[in-house]
């Protein structure tokens, strides 16, 4: 059988299910839960597009372009004129490392230069040596500054935040 790979932008359907898989990965942590309602909020007004790959029509990576500084802890000041903030990274546990999310990331910024973005963010913790190595790889590699981040739960994160022009 050939598996068919499709990116594209989620639908409300597509987007609440996913979410409805999250929550369910992480019973009692209540940060997913206010997550989903800020995604969702961000979603529904515009503020946030969402981007899966689906593998056979099942939804295997996804990643989030925050388009509103507003909406991006430490945005002010980060995020110039057409300059979006990409997050939410996840890939399903069997589809780790077979090239579906770098497909999506390439989907991804391809669509936001059609729509007119010029420069792209990413945050990642200081300590994740393979994270930072793929996003250098991607181009991620201007330093804009390291700040903090605070989970709803009070939890507070270090966090560098790289660019790269589209």
């Amino acid at each position: 059988m050939n598996s068919q790979f499709v990116c594209k932008i989620a639908s409300l359907e597509e987007f609440t299910r996913k979410w409805a898989i999250e929550i369910q990965r992480h019973p009692g942590d209540n940060n997913w839960r206010v997550w989903r309602i800020e995604a969702l909020h961000r979603f529904l007004t515009g503020r946030s597009v969402p981007y899966y790959g689906f593998l056979d029509g099942t939804a295997v990576c996804e990643a989030t372009a925050v388009l509103d500084p507003a909406c991006v802890q430490n945005g002010a000041g980060m995020m110039e004129e057409h300059t979006v903030y990409l997050c939410a990274f996840r890939t399903e546990e069997p589809f780790r490392g077979k090239g579906y999310f770098s497909r999506l990331m390439t989907f991804l910024q391809d669509d936001l230069k059609r729509k007119g973005y010029t420069k792209a963010i990413l945050g990642v913790e200081p300590g994740a040596a393979d994270n930072k190595a793929m996003y250098q790889h991607w181009g991620f590699t201007e330093l804009i500054k390291t700040a903090t981040e605070t989970d709803p739960d009070g939890a507070v994160t270090t966090v560098e935040y790289y660019g790269k022009r589209l």
